[in-house]
């Protein structure tokens, strides 16, 4: 049994807030029907292994559970851990919403992952019991196997990249979601340079290449003039996908597609980059 680590809530300080959109990546907030009891429709995690001990319950996606009180989200429920904070101590959980959940190792939807279906309970594996930052409730409409809200976030530091192109773009959602938050030009001991050299320095810096899209995933077009990269935030059950991008249908500037594919055609993606 893990003892209750030093960390507690302050009693009465959370205030009752909309539960945030799929993808949101502001600071957590409190949803109103957060009270430490799992009830159907929840996905609740568990401070100890076996569904035992305090809950913390959620009705939807959550990029940060954030990590010091009193902005994080906290075992709620009565028992062991109660008061302390989610992220990075939870050891089970149970999906008792009519979706998959997926469960990530980082903020942001990003790193090692582990799904549990609809009605699943279940031990966090190895990788992720007391490593758990944020989780995402997978599909809707039926066609969609994963999705993140599409938003202009981006900081416009250039990250060592051409100003306000495709690849300081990319860049910056690998460093603010994917768990790199140093990378840079030079990231790995490899220069990146233009988007069509992407695929290439990312196998030499060790990171996973294949044609999988996955939301989270950069996509990388090796063909197009300098090539193009582009965040994927959406994948759907056809092996379709959607991208956030700089500098492709708007001059230095936001844009989206969707419904792309993996294929070796010109406006289309050859490569995907697993961080």
């Amino acid at each position: 049994m893990k003892k209750i680590r030093t960390t507690l809530a302050v009693a009465g300080t959370a205030l009752a807030m909309a539960v945030p959109l799929i993808g949101a990546t502001s600071a957590p907030a409190f949803a109103a029907s957060r009270d430490g009891s799992c009830d159907d429709g929840e996905f609740c995690y568990y401070y100890n292994s076996n569904e035992a001990g305090s809950v913390s319950d959620f009705t939807g996606s959550m990029s940060d559970l954030g990590a010091t009180q009193p902005s994080c989200y906290e075992f709620k429920g009565a028992g062991n851990g109660q008061g302390v904070c989610v992220k990075n101590n939870a050891a089970s959980v149970w999906n008792r919403t009519d979706k998959t959940v997926r469960v990530y190792f980082n903020s942001g939807f990003g790193g090692a992952s582990q799904d549990f279906a609809p009605g699943e309970k279940g031990n966090l594996n190895s990788t992720l019991k007391n490593n758990n930052a944020s989780h995402q409730f997978l599909g809707g409409g039926g066609s969609s196997t994963g999705s993140q809200s599409a938003t202009d976030d981006f900081d416009h530091r250039s990250r060592g990249f051409a100003d306000d192109n495709c690849t300081a773009f990319a860049a910056y959602r690998i460093a603010s979601r994917l768990g790199v938050p140093d990378f840079n030009n030079f990231w790995g001991g490899v220069t990146w340079g233009d988007a069509h050299s992407w695929a290439s320095a990312a196998r030499s810096a060790g990171v996973t290449v294949n044609t999988t899209p996955t939301v989270g995933a950069i996509a990388v077009n090796t063909v197009h003039k300098k090539g193009h990269v582009a965040y994927v935030n959406a994948v759907y059950s056809d092996g379709s996908f959607d991208v956030e991008e700089y500098n492709w249908n708007h001059d230095l500037a936001y844009g989206t597609r969707s419904h792309l594919h993996v294929s070796s055609e010109d406006l289309e993606f050859q490569y995907m980059l697993h961080f």
